[in-house]
């Protein structure tokens, strides 16, 4: 496997790892998405731990409105957070 293909893979595990724990194997729900933000992007969201954040985030996030974060939906998160790390990566 290639790097990227490494890292894309890792992307598709890390979703599984917090998927997996309540509800639909392959959704997030809300308490999924918060452990899944706090300690895998703590250093990318600010307020991170602000109940606040999670829900307007989860909202966000949840396109169709079902209460639970797809694969799909969790993209978003995924291009908005390497949006910004490559933005970082420029400013320093």
């Amino acid at each position: 496997m290639t790097k990227l293909e490494e890292y894309l893979e890792g992307i598709v595990n890390i979703f599984h790892q917090y998927s997996v724990r309540k509800g639909h194997f392959d959704t997030l729900s809300k308490g999924e998405l918060k452990q899944l933000l706090t300690k895998e992007l703590a250093n990318t969201i600010k307020n991170i731990k602000d109940k606040a954040v999670i829900d307007k985030i989860f909202q966000g996030l949840d396109a169709n409105q079902d209460e639970q974060v797809d694969f799909q939906e969790f993209i978003s998160l995924v291009a908005i957070a390497l949006k910004a790390a490559h933005y970082h990566t420029h400013k320093e």
